[in-house]
């Protein structure tokens, strides 16, 4: 009976923050309930490029640190962006299938833009469709201070029907992308919470939502 309510657990491919890694983000997300963590497989995984300058967590955790891709000062040019969704798909094929995204900052930012890129046909193509996305202080490419690359040009350009979660700090530095991300999606489940710029613990009403939302994706997860 274990063995068989272990494989119904949805499988979730974590993308970290900007200047973040893996055990960062693990780290992070180790501060929720077992009773959440119990119900979903999470696999971590590190960006692909060391950090090119100062991470915002030096001091609070210890290197090394990684980014998934490169922008100039305003977000209007982009380096490395489809080498890093290359290298993220290559992941996926190794060590899949997954389920789902969870990502936070740039991490969630690649989260969300992903389901639509794959369904125009032009990345993740060689693992199956996403089936939900977990993001935690998200922002649009193509949005108010983010231009989309090339590859992400369409990205939102129709509502994005997987089911999605969304968790949204009253400080944090992009709250206002991240409430105007939920636009983007068919039927999002919104978590706000007092914090910044961070996972955040969870009350009893936060927590609620993500039980909710936890037992519509393994619906999907064994479906």
């Amino acid at each position: 009976m274990a063995e068989s309510q272990a494989c119904k657990k949805p499988r979730i491919l974590c993308l970290h923050g900007f200047r973040m890694s893996a055990k960062i983000l693990e780290t992070q997300f180790h501060q929720w309930p077992e009773s959440v963590l119990e119900k979903l497989d999470l696999v971590f995984l590190d960006a692909p490029y060391p950090s090119r300058g100062k991470s915002g967590v030096e001091g609070i955790f210890d290197p090394p640190y990684f980014e998934w891709f490169q922008g100039n000062q305003d977000y209007t040019e982009y380096e490395n962006f489809e080498e890093c969704i290359a290298f993220i798909e290559d992941f996926m094929v190794k060590n899949g299938p997954f389920d789902g995204l969870l990502g936070f900052s740039q991490g969630a930012v690649l989260s969300a833009a992903l389901p639509g890129m794959q369904e125009e046909g032009l990345v993740l193509t060689k693992v199956p469709k996403i089936k939900f996305v977990i993001l935690v202080c998200g922002a649009k490419l193509g949005g108010a201070k983010l231009s989309a690359p090339r590859l992400a040009a369409n990205a939102f350009s129709a509502p994005i029907e997987c089911p999605s979660l969304h968790i949204i700090g009253e400080t944090d530095i992009v709250k206002t992308e991240g409430i105007a991300l939920l636009d983007s999606f068919v039927d999002p489940l919104v978590i706000h919470h007092p914090e910044g710029h961070t996972v955040p613990n969870l009350d009893d009403q936060s927590l609620e939502i993500v039980h909710n939302f936890i037992e519509k994706i393994q619906n999907l997860a064994t479906a």
